[in-house]
């Protein structure tokens, strides 16, 4: 008779609020979140408790919810890998595992505004909840080229203010300065949108 061994139960089954890193994800009611942000509260009368900003991994709504200190929580199994971008089916995005070339579909809401970065062919982690697919990680900033814009007006200098749309060849716009040509690459940092440099 094979015995298999159990992991005691005490061992990493419970996260409490002490414990909540931005970026981590827990389960609430049978439903998993990722924590945005949170806050230990003290006030002067009654118990201590946690404000949380958390984002359901389905979906992707938003929500607040607090917590009591010390209140526990089933901690969830992330893992990153990283996939290949193969190409838009409509309603989700088709991937290819880097390792065992298995090629799998997300959601485009799973997938989120990261994909708004992401051309075929480019490699991304994508983050797995419990063995499914619940998100796109791309890198801080992305180089991509000018598909579309108007041309800068004569007299502007690179020192000149001022900016204008650009289409890059994602097809997300972005405002660059004025001396941005069609077809230059430019950096953009994609958790605001910004034109950063030239790249």
């Amino acid at each position: 008779m094979r015995l298999t061994h159990i992991k005691p139960l005490g061992f990493a089954a419970v996260i409490s609020t002490n414990e909540f890193k931005n970026g981590s994800h827990i389960e609430v009611d049978g439903t998993i979140f990722k924590i945005l942000e949170f806050q230990h509260v003290k006030p002067g009368k009654g118990g201590a408790f946690v404000r949380t900003k958390l984002r359901k991994v389905e979906g992707g709504s938003v929500q607040d919810k607090t917590f009591r200190a010390g209140e526990k929580f089933r901690p969830v199994r992330t893992e990153s890998r990283k996939m290949q971008y193969l190409y838009d089916s409509g309603d989700t995005a088709v991937f290819m595992d880097s390792r065992d070339y298995e090629q799998i579909e997300i959601p485009r809401d799973v997938a989120g505004d990261a994909m708004r970065w992401v051309l075929p062919n480019d490699e991304v982690d994508v983050l797995f909840v419990d063995e499914r697919p619940s998100g796109v990680q791309v890198a801080v900033a992305i180089d991509m080229k000018v598909a579309q814009t108007e041309p800068g007006v004569k007299g502007d200098t690179a020192s000149g203010g001022g900016s204008k749309p650009a289409t890059l060849e994602s097809g997300v716009t972005v405002q660059v300065p004025l001396f941005i040509e069609e077809d230059e690459s430019i950096r953009v940092d994609t958790r605001s949108g910004e034109y950063v440099s030239r790249a």
